[in-house]
């Protein structure tokens, strides 16, 4: 049996606010170019399928045209989870009905138990999805089954969820485990929001090792953590500059009855490449004039140190999707570097910042823990729109 793995689409991203959207469908057309072209028996999507819990129209549209072609056109199953940008009951909407039709939605986590089997040729193959879940919602769902303190953390609330698949998983078939989830250890980018606050949010890889392949989402790096089978696909295109060197693509994986067989990456090619321009004005522009990907989004570097009219609409006649510009010939490399990072700190510690310059003391351990719930409190509500 063939699957391809991917995850993080994103549908509906707006980007420095630019519309993704059609490029986000170019890239679609390569999905399913590449399900037909390997023979493909299922596709796999491990989260993050919408950009927010409520998408704009357009990517719904977008999504249904796609599903129809995979699922009608070429009769190939969808399995797909919830991922942190998703909302769950939104995109769970009618998924019973929807089985018979070859479109699993793994939404609910109270059927992280029941498997989607697949057959092809023979072989048998267990799929099992945990969708994006908080400590909170484990321990609301299953307090009939917990001890107290049992689920205190995303580790512990992942490691249950898993551990209820371990326990229906009798059968010698194969085993896949889809999880939208962050690994501890494993490399993030700019563009992922996090799904706790502090580093609270990572996970072990090592409850994962018993499985025959686990598609992760989440990060959008491609990446494995612990064993070459426990993988991130990354997104479907870079969404942050921090993702510009980035190679975007798909895992296909191939599993026999004794289980994995191996995998490969098919490479994706983006309509517009993101990249990160740098140098002096006048040569930018000359670049600009022969650059047969002048199209690109790009943030832009300039190295002048003399004063500058109206750099942007200059750099825009020639690369007109520039969406950021950043003038380094005034600041120090060393103090350019420092402000990127500060940008990159968490709200836990910028708030610590902003306090320790207002009162002139730190917070106390009560209220660091105060400040904590109360951003907690804020994502969450964000999450559910």
């Amino acid at each position: 049996m063939k699957f391809i793995h991917t995850s993080d689409w994103h549908l509906g991203r707006i980007f420095h606010q630019t519309s993704l959207l059609a490029d986000q469908q170019h890239l679609l057309d390569q999905v399913f170019s590449h399900l037909q072209e390997q023979e493909a028996d299922a596709l796999v999507i491990a989260g993050d399928i919408y950009d927010r819990s409520v998408p704009p129209a357009s990517a719904v549209e977008v999504l249904d045209e796609f599903l129809d072609r995979v699922i009608q056109g070429l009769k190939i199953p969808v399995i797909l989870i919830s991922g942190n940008h998703d909302s769950a009951e939104r995109l769970g909407f009618g998924s019973r009905q929807l089985q018979s039709a070859g479109l699993h939605i793994l939404a609910d986590l109270k059927t992280v138990d029941q498997p989607v089997t697949l057959e092809t040729d023979g072989v048998q193959v267990d799929f099992y999805g945990l969708p994006y879940a908080d400590p909170a919602q484990v321990r609301t769902l299953f307090a009939d089954q917990l001890e107290d303190g049992q689920v205190h953390c995303f580790n512990s609330a992942h490691q249950f969820l898993v551990e209820q698949v371990k326990q229906a998983a009798k059968t010698d078939r194969p085993k896949v485990l889809l999880s939208h989830c962050f690994l501890d250890g494993a490399a993030e980018s700019d563009s992922e929001r996090p799904l706790s606050i502090g580093g609270a949010d990572r996970v072990d890889w090592q409850p994962l090792a018993d499985f025959d392949y686990v598609a992760l989402g989440h990060l959008h790096s491609p990446q494995y953590k612990g064993k070459p089978f426990i993988r991130y696909s990354g997104s479907l295109m870079k969404y942050s500059f921090s993702e510009a060197t980035q190679n975007k693509s798909l895992t296909l994986v191939e599993i026999n009855q004794e289980g994995l067989v191996g995998f490969e990456l098919l490479p994706l090619k983006p309509r517009k490449d993101l990249r990160i321009l740098e140098g002096d004005l006048k040569s930018l522009l000359e670049q600009g004039e022969s650059d047969p990907h002048n199209e690109d989004f790009l943030l832009v570097r300039l190295t002048d140190s003399e004063a500058l009219l109206e750099p942007m609409t200059q750099l825009r006649r020639v690369y007109p999707n520039v969406l950021h510009l950043e003038k380094t010939g005034f600041t120090s490399t060393s103090d350019l570097q420092l402000a990127r990072e500060k940008l990159k700190r968490g709200e836990v510690d910028m708030f610590q910042d902003f306090f320790h310059q207002v009162q002139g003391a730190k917070l106390s351990d009560e209220q660091l823990q105060v400040v904590r719930d109360v951003l907690e409190e804020i994502r969450q509500e964000e999450a559910q729109g």
